[in-house]
C-alpha cells in the first residue's frame, strides 16, 4: 500500500520508508520552514503576531508571501486557496494560479502580501444564518497566521497551497465556523489571565486551550455500500437489524487488526504525518467494521482545521 510521492519533493517513490521525523510536517509550512526561510526581522514580527495578536504589517505579509510561494512552488504547487469553514458543516476552498502575464507574452510566478492576507469570495450562496439576503453575497477571507498553512494533494498530482482563513462580511459578522471560534478562544483568554492575576500571576499574558479530536469511523465494503441508499445520501444507517445491547461483541473491541484495515490505516497516517497531523492511537472500536483515530491535542483552533483534514482524508 506504499504511494509513489507526488507533490514534486524528488525524495524517492515510497513515502513510507522516509524517517518519520523527516515524513511528518513535510507538507506544512510550520515554524521550522518559517526559520529557515524568512529573514530574522520579518520571523520575529510574524512570532509577535502569532503569539500576541499585534497587527502584521503589510512590509512583513509581503515577505511571507513571498517564501511561501517559493516554498510551495518548489513542491509542485500552481494554485493558492483560502481555506475556511462555511456553516456547511464542511470546507471551501477558491483556487487561484500564481501565474501573472507579463507584457512579453509570458508569465511569472507571483504571489503577495495582500492575496496572502484577504479574499473576496462570492458568499452568496453559503447558509450564513439570516443574517444577510442572498443579493449580499460579498465575503472576506482573512489570513488566521496561527494556523499554518499546508499543501494538499489530490489524486492526480495536483498540489494547491492552501491558507487557513476567517470568513465574514464586510461588517465583521461571522459567516463561518473559526471567527466565533478564535473569538471564544480570545475570550477564554482574557478571563483566565482575570482568575491567574487575582491568584498572584502577574507574568502571564495568554492562556491557550487545546482539543485532541479524536475520530471514531466506519469501513464499509464499497460492493456493499453501494447497495445502500441511506449509506450514500445520508452517510448513516436508517434501516436494518437492531444493534446488540450487551457485550456480543468484546472480541471486536481492541481485537487484532485484520490487513486490509491495517493497510487503510497506514495510508491514513502517513496522508495526515505529512500535514502535520499527529495521528497517535489506532484500534478496532466495538461495533462490526467500526474503528478510531486519535491525535495527539493541539491548540484549539488547529485542532479544528486538523480535524476537518482528517475526514476528509477518511473519506
Amino acid at each position: 500500500m506504499a504511494k509513489k510521492c507526488t507533490c514534486g519533493c524528488g525524495k524517492g517513490s515510497d513515502q513510507t520508508k522516509l524517517a518519520l521525523p523527516e515524513l511528518f510536517g513535510s507538507n506544512v509550512f510550520n515554524d521550522r520552514l518559517m526559520k529557515e526561510r524568512l529573514p530574522k526581522e520579518t520571523y520575529r514580527a510574524l512570532r509577535q503576531t502569532i503569539d500576541q495578536g499585534t497587527a502584521l504589517k503589510p512590509d512583513v505579509a509581503a515577505v511571507v508571501a513571498n517564501a511561501m510561494k517559493d516554498w510551495a512552488v518548489e513542491r509542485g504547487a500552481t494554485h493558492y486557496t483560502h481555506w475556511f469553514h462555511p456553516l456547511t458543516g464542511f470546507t471551501a476552498e477558491k483556487h487561484d494560479s500564481f501565474i501573472s502575464p507579463t507584457d512579453d507574452g509570458s508569465v511569472i510566478m507571483e504571489f503577495s502580501g495582500k492575496q496572502l492576507i484577504q479574499g473576496e469570495p462570492d458568499a452568496s450562496s453559503f447558509p450564513s444564518g439570516g443574517l444577510r439576503v442572498t443579493f449580499e453575497a460579498r465575503g472576506y477571507t482573512a489570513w488566521d497566521c496561527t494556523s499554518p498553512a499546508f499543501l494538499k494533494e489530490d489524486a492526480v498530482g495536483n498540489v494547491t497551497l492552501c491558507i487557513p482563513t476567517a470568513f465574514c462580511s464586510y461588517k465583521g459578522e461571522a459567516l463561518d465556523k473559526k471567527t466565533p471560534l478564535l473569538r471564544s478562544m480570545s475570550a477564554v483568554s482574557a478571563q483566565a489571565l482575570r482568575v491567574l492575576k487575582a491568584m498572584g500571576n502577574t507574568t502571564s499574558t495568554r492562556v491557550t486551550s487545546t482539543v485532541g479530536a479524536e475520530q471514531e469511523y466506519f469501513l464499509v465494503e464499497k460492493e456493499y455500500y453501494l447497495r445502500r441508499l441511506d449509506l450514500i445520501t445520508c452517510g448513516r444507517t436508517l434501516f436494518g437489524a437492531p444493534s446488540p445491547k450487551g457485550q456480543e461483541l468484546e472480541d471486536q473491541y481492541f481485537g487484532a487488526i485484520k490487513d486490509r484495515v491495517s493497510a487503510f490505516m497506514k495510508d491514513l497516517d502517513v496522508d495526515l504525518w505529512k500535514m502535520g497531523i499527529a495521528s497517535k492511537t489506532k484500534h478496532n472500536e466495538v461495533a462490526p467494521a467500526q474503528f478510531e483515530m486519535a491525535p495527539v491535542f493541539t491548540t484549539t483552533n488547529i485542532a479544528a482545521d486538523h480535524n476537518q483534514l482528517v475526514m476528509e482524508s477518511m473519506q
